[in-house]
């Protein structure tokens, strides 16, 4: 048998094989509240050895697009609650990903129509999503306010809040989502970051937030129940840093110090081209693992993006990584750790239903036997 279908062990939490189930933003949780359907759809693909959730706010200032969930009200935990008990009667676990936004939002989805808050007032050149009565449509960000000093230890306890609310509604874990364009990724980046704070300048300053954060959630909840995304050179949301080899191996290099669950490296552009670079070299992946590795980070070494089975294969097999995360194929092949062991036909996916919507293109794609 494949390495890729053995069980593995993560930080006390037994996994059934080394397929991991990316987050993936579908847009069906209307007022932030997942439903029923919701639960089905993440049941449906409990054969994964890990769920990740879809990216879920951490408040109403964390929300970014229309219909995304949150861990801010009761309601939205009682339909979280009732997912993790349908992952859970299949045999299977799952972590929630944590979620800022910063400046990819719109004010009509900030309290009281407020613009949104990033680390500096510079609007990003990217789309959220709104809905309307004519349905959900894509619109540009809204330009944000730079964040107070003073207004940053609110923000960690935000993500503090959310990780504990998690473990109650049934999660066996987070996953900080500090990639793709997103609050703390616009902290950690100098194209976003213009802060002449503790917060700006400084690789070491940059990071700040995201050690505060990652400290905050591992003294709450555990640092085993604890993982973290980081994608170092991916465009997504307007994300640009010009020297990211030495940001990011700073960043590993304090994670270490944290006995974390996982790292979960998006490898490229995000949902794009898996050699993508920013910068004047090619993003060196090997020399980020053994930067973390030498300074005594022990946690599974998770990657994602473009993997098919045998790329995963060899990666596992060569000690590359401990897990490797499947993002679109998970959402048209709810069975794909079946089809992957089979080596069968994936099924395709319908770009139309993505976004948005009921029960169609969400838990009515068929497994193989059906």
């Amino acid at each position: 048998m494949s390495i890729l279908f053995e069980p593995f062990d993560l930080s006390g939490l037994s996994l059934a094989n080394r397929i991991v189930m990316a987050p993936l933003t579908r847009n069906r949780s209307p007022r932030a509240v997942p439903l029923p359907i919701t639960a089905v759809y993440y049941a449906q693909r409990a054969s994964a050895g890990l769920l990740i959730s879809e990216a879920t706010a951490i408040s109403q200032q964390g929300q970014g697009y229309a219909d995304v969930p949150g861990l801010y009200s009761e309601e939205a935990l009682a339909g979280w609650r009732a997912v993790t008990e349908a992952v859970h009667a299949k045999g299977g676990k799952i972590v929630v990903q944590l979620w800022h936004v910063g400046r990819i939002s719109h004010s009509s989805l900030q309290p009281g129509g407020q613009a949104p808050v990033a680390p500096s007032a510079i609007q990003a050149k990217a789309n959220t999503y709104l809905v309307d009565a004519d349905g959900g449509r894509f619109v540009p960000t809204s330009v944000p306010r730079a964040l107070e000093t003073d207004e940053l230890p609110g923000i960690v306890d935000d993500f503090r809040r959310a990780a504990r609310a998690a473990i109650e509604a049934g999660f066996d874990g987070v996953e900080i989502h500090a990639a793709n364009g997103y609050l703390i990724d616009q902290f950690l980046r100098s194209g976003s970051n213009h802060r002449s704070d503790a917060y700006g300048g400084s690789i070491e300053n940059r990071a700040r937030l995201l050690f505060e954060v990652v400290r905050a959630i591992a003294t709450e909840i555990g640092a085993a129940r604890t993982g973290i995304r980081l994608s170092p050179v991916t465009p997504a949301n307007d994300a640009l840093e010009p020297q990211p080899q030495p940001l990011f191996e700073h960043v590993v290099r304090g994670l270490a110090e944290h006995a974390l669950s996982y790292v979960h490296i998006i490898e490229g552009a995000t949902g794009g081209a898996r050699d993508h670079q920013q910068g004047d070299r090619p993003f060196d992946y090997a020399a980020l693992r053994r930067a973390y590795r030498e300074a005594g980070g022990r946690a599974a070494w998770m990657v994602n993006n473009g993997y098919d089975l045998a790329l995963a294969e060899r990666t596992v097999a060569s000690g590359e990584a401990d897990l490797v995360a499947f993002g679109r194929p998970f959402i048209s092949n709810p069975d794909l750790v079946e089809r992957l062991r089979r080596n069968a036909p994936l099924a395709a996916l319908d770009r139309d239903t993505l976004y948005g919507g009921g029960e169609h293109g969400y838990i009515d794609y068929p497994a193989m036997e059906d």
